[in-house]
């Protein structure tokens, strides 16, 4: 009979690592100590019964006159002779004092195994946790690089070169050839984006002064028109280019900022693009204050309008949040538009991807610049698209302390 699996299966839960060593080590020790408790119990039964002969006397039992057994033991007076043969034979005493000592010895022995067994918990929980301690470190920092923090942070375990300290220096070394690497293609990425701009501002200004001058031919005008817009689109391609590169280079000029004047020189700039487009866009700025780099912290803000204003319907709505809660401070952009599917959102936000009613226009930088430069202000993106068509983008940065910069505190 075949069986299909119609989904992975659940994870089972498991003990953490450090537990599970120590019920290890707290069951093999409980394990051994009955072993060893039962054979000391049976060994010292053993000992006993061989020695027998040195504790019962061979002291002859004469019949009285009524036919009992009487006799007389060494320091036994002699009127307690005439006790019944049944209760009073040493054999009988020698059994009774057997089970008496065997059984004091194992309760004792069973309560010091309890008690034994309690410290080993304890010994072995320490043992763990302090065997564990540097695998703790290196998880944290692989969560801390995951999380977007920069590929310059070391592990430099310390302390004797045993399994741990193997993996600590590999996971160093792991990082240094992804640093590397990183660093080299983001290098590669600034340079030919800045090499690029040179040509481009020749080939536009080669455009440009004909038009202006009136020295092309009127069939030729849309396609010189053409050209200039590709070469405009290019030249945004590479600014956006720069601006990732420079998002992912972790080189940040950090200074006082309130979003809520980013998002307004956002509103500024994109005016006449949401005029044009038809699209409404509404705002609620509230004080926002963070501290990062203000050119990057523009281009967020920038971006995320742009994507709200040109990835939307004619007629359709925009509005621009800026505010704070707790720790945080926060700039949120929503906007009407396609219906998207919760699966595709994540995707939104790698370079050079646009959601499936935009697959011309654009170069798909927007929201991969924001990703990349909020992380590097340690902040975070998320993005809930709405049932009925559109998405929302909230970006969350650490709230600058007001008492640090002069600001009322909020």
């Amino acid at each position: 009979m075949n069986r299909t699996r119609t989904g992975p299966r659940p994870a089972r839960p498991t003990l953490p690592l450090r537990t599970r060593l120590t019920l290890t080590t707290t069951a093999l020790f409980a394990t051994l100590g009955c072993a060893l408790l039962l054979l000391n119990w049976l060994s010292a039964r053993q000992l006993l019964e061989a020695n027998r002969g040195l504790v019962i006397p061979a002291v002859p039992l004469q019949p009285n006159s009524t036919g009992a057994a009487t006799g007389t033991l060494p320091g036994v007076p002699s009127d307690a002779a005439s006790v019944p043969a049944a209760l009073t034979t040493p054999a009988q005493g020698f059994d009774d004092f057997l089970h008496t000592v065997l059984t004091d010895l194992l309760t004792r022995s069973l309560l010091l195994l309890a008690v034994f067994t309690a410290l080993a918990a304890l010994l072995a929980w320490w043992a763990a946790r302090r065997s564990l301690r540097r695998l703790h470190q290196v998880t944290a920092a692989a969560r801390r690089i995951g999380t977007g923090s920069a590929l310059d942070e070391r592990l430099a375990l310390t302390g004797p070169h045993d399994e741990v300290r193997e993996l600590g220096d590999t996971f160093d070394a792991m990082l240094d050839r992804l640093q590397h690497s990183f660093t080299a293609q983001r290098r590669f990425t600034a340079h030919a984006s800045h090499e690029l701009r040179t040509p481009l501002t020749l080939q536009r200004t080669a455009l440009e002064i004909p038009l202006a001058q009136g020295r092309v031919p009127a069939d030729l005008v849309p396609a010189l028109r053409r050209a200039l817009d590709a070469n405009a689109r290019t030249e945004r391609l590479i600014d956006a280019l720069l601006t990732l590169a420079r998002g992912e280079s972790h080189t940040l000029a950090p200074h006082p900022v309130d979003l809520a004047d980013t998002a307004a020189h956002a509103l500024a700039d994109l005016a006449d693009e949401a005029a044009t487009a038809a699209v409404t866009v509404t705002t609620d700025l509230g004080p926002a204050p963070v501290t990062g780099d203000p050119a990057l912290l523009r281009q967020v803000a920038l971006n995320l309008l742009a994507n709200a204003v040109r990835h939307n319907h004619r007629d359709g709505t925009a509005a621009m949040t800026t505010g704070t809660r707790g720790t945080l401070a926060f700039i949120e952009v929503s906007n009407t538009g396609p219906v998207l599917d919760p699966d595709e959102v994540p995707a939104l936000f790698e370079p050079f991807q646009r959601g499936p009613e935009h697959r011309t226009g654009g170069s798909g930088l927007g929201l991969a610049v924001v990703h990349t430069i909020t992380l590097t202000h340690h902040g975070t993106v998320t993005a809930t698209p709405h049932p009925d068509g559109g998405l929302t983008v909230r970006v969350e940065l650490p709230r600058r302390d007001g008492r640090e910069t002069g600001d009322d505190p909020l």
